[in-house]
């Protein structure tokens, strides 16, 4: 399978971000309240965001596979968020998506689109992770079809913060009981929740 086909939904265009769409990224990026929750600062400069896309996004595309896209509404083809999966083990499912698109399922919709595609590529599972005091996020994982395992506390940079953070599993083959464990290994303050 090609690096981040492109994906089209009911609502929905996923596809590869280009240079061109480094003004759109820059709205999703520099804005705070979007960012409270990232493991990044807002950026401030369209320079600022135009190398992080280079380097996090446009670099990634030059690898034989990934799940790297652009969310865009399917009549308009500018980036509004993104959805990604990282390439390490973990297969950890990231987004993000511009305020004044929030609560429309937009998120939910390009994940479970994702998803659908992970499956044929042969993804056996994908994990994810949310601030605590972001459960909005964990609603997402949870309409996605994503399940709950763990919690950890975690010094996290370059924010320099702790944060208790809700590790979800969605499991794409038969292997149901499948746990990633490596955040619960790594990190010595683990726990499980009631939620």
């Amino acid at each position: 399978m090609e690096n981040t086909p492109e994906i089209r939904t009911s609502c929905l265009l996923l596809r590869r971000f280009t240079p061109e769409d480094a003004e759109a990224f820059y709205q999703i990026m520099s804005d705070k309240e979007v960012n409270t929750f990232l493991p990044w600062f807002p950026m401030q400069s369209l320079e600022e965001a135009a190398a992080f896309l280079q380097e996090k996004y446009l670099k990634s595309y030059e690898k034989p596979e990934g799940f790297r896209y652009a969310v865009c509404l399917l009549n308009e083809n500018v980036p509004i968020g993104y959805v990604n999966i990282d390439e390490g083990k973990s297969h950890d499912l990231g987004y993000g998506l511009r305020k004044e698109y929030w609560h429309q399922g937009i998120v939910t919709e390009a994940c479970l689109s994702l998803i659908s595609l992970l499956k044929e590529a042969g993804i056996s599972y994908i994990t994810a992770t949310h601030d605590r005091n972001n459960p909005r996020s964990g609603k997402v994982m949870k309409k996605i079809g994503m399940t709950y395992r763990y919690s950890y506390e975690e010094q996290w940079q370059p924010k320099n913060i702790r944060v208790t953070f809700r590790m979800y599993q969605l499991n794409l083959d038969v292997q149901e009981g499948r746990v990633y464990q490596e955040y619960w290994d790594k990190y010595p303050n683990h726990f499980i929740e009631e939620i």
